[in-house]
């Protein structure tokens, strides 16, 4: 018997309707946990709606501090990016929630925890794995596995009938995922792939052909890896990141339309907008660039696309993504300096770098005249590299 359930809640549709349909299926007390990471919404009226809908206790917890230092700065020291494109705003968030999620079930003494996550998609792998890594014992219910509802179309006919407000129509039946990194656009009139997303959909970024017609230019400066000041403004992570959103968004950057592979094996269609994200993105590879030795940038360079599937596939609580996080974390201490950036109309682009730590030298880089270099030398290290080549083609 489960006496206790520990719900993740949004206030969206799939958990709004889970609160109902958990309490009659297991005919528990269902404790909704809902995680502040920035999405923008009214944490009040959630709390209300959770306790209407049937939710005995309500968790909500501020996280974007914790979430900004602790995981966006963590993956973003790594340059993390899935598949060339996506910056993974949803994937990293989905640890922190679960984490604390299974902290409010040992306050509680609950025997279970639940989400809103489809039996299709990535996020119940992301939850589920980190739920077992730091409770091996927890009951875990995933209702997209077990109700009867087939289709977000059906859950919104559920929601009428039970008098459960929800925000998704069948007008714009898209699903939506915001927090401080992102926000995501998934499902729904979206699932074709030739079809442009409607021009009313995007909410943190102003279409590029409306941004300024003057640039922006901004500095960020670097300690360790981490960005930790605009324009000379010491700020928290959070703050910080905020700030970028809106000057970022403000000029057009940060939009993204692919077709990714999720981790079950399905193709997916996503929508995204990370303006700040994107931003540091680029100015993060941009201190490193005059930071950093060379092989160790390319050593780095190799372990990204596994470093971030392991994030895409939920394995932030494992020993091979901790592993690589000391690796990352180690060389990124002379990581530190100020980057320069032009913002204009969706596109960003580094205008200088400087550094304390810096490893470029003007007098060995020039092609003027200098005293530190013999050009001689280049001729013996070209042949030994070529001898492999001559003894191929003499063969």
């Amino acid at each position: 018997m489960i006496k206790k359930i520990v719900l993740a809640y949004s206030g969206g549709l799939d958990t709004s309707v889970a609160i109902q349909w958990l309490k009659e299926k297991y005919n528990s007390e269902i404790i909704a946990f809902c995680a502040d990471l920035g999405q923008g919404e009214d944490l009040d009226a959630i709390e209300e709606k959770a306790l209407k809908t049937g939710a005995s206790k309500v968790y909500i917890e501020n996280l974007k501090e914790e979430f900004v230092k602790e995981y966006i700065f963590s993956m973003l020291r790594a340059n993390a990016v899935y598949e060339g494109s996506y910056l993974l705003g949803t994937s990293i968030a989905r640890p922190l929630i679960a984490k604390k999620q299974i902290e409010v079930a040992e306050k509680e003494g609950a025997e279970a925890v639940a989400h809103g996550a489809t039996g299709k998609g990535n996020d119940q792998v992301r939850f589920e794995l980190t739920y077992y890594a730091l409770k091996p014992d927890i009951k875990v219910i995933a209702p997209w596995r077990e109700w009867q509802f087939n289709s977000r179309q059906s859950l919104i006919e559920y929601s009428v009938r039970n008098n459960i407000p929800v925000t998704a129509t069948r007008e714009k039946p898209y699903s939506t995922d915001r927090n401080l990194f992102h926000i995501s656009y998934e499902g729904g009139i979206l699932e074709d792939p030739w079809e442009e997303p409607p021009s009313d959909m995007y909410t943190m970024i102003v279409p590029p052909e409306n941004a300024p017609d003057k640039p922006v230019y901004i500095e960020i400066s670097y300690e360790k890896g981490d960005p930790v000041a605009i324009n000379n403004e010491i700020m928290s992570p959070a703050t910080l990141l905020e700030r970028l959103n809106s000057i970022a968004g403000e000029n057009g950057i940060g939009r993204i339309d692919i077709v990714e592979n999720r981790y079950v094996g399905i193709k997916s269609r996503g929508v995204y907008e990370t303006p700040g994200g994107t931003v540091l993105h680029l100015a993060h590879r941009a201190i490193e660039s005059i930071t950093l030795d060379r092989e160790i940038t390319h050593l780095r360079d190799s372990l990204i696309p596994r470093y971030a599937e392991l994030i895409y596939y939920g394995y932030w609580v494992s020993p091979e993504r901790f592993a690589l996080q000391n690796f990352i974390d180690d060389i990124q201490k002379d990581v530190n300096g100020t980057v320069r950036l032009k913002l204009y109309k969706g596109t960003c682009s580094v205008t200088g770098r400087k550094s304390p730590n810096s490893l470029y030298h003007p007098e060995f880089a020039t092609f003027e005249a200098e005293d530190v270099y013999n050009q001689k030398d280049a001729e013996g290290f070209i042949k030994l590299n070529a001898l492999r080549l001559k003894l191929r083609k003499l063969r």
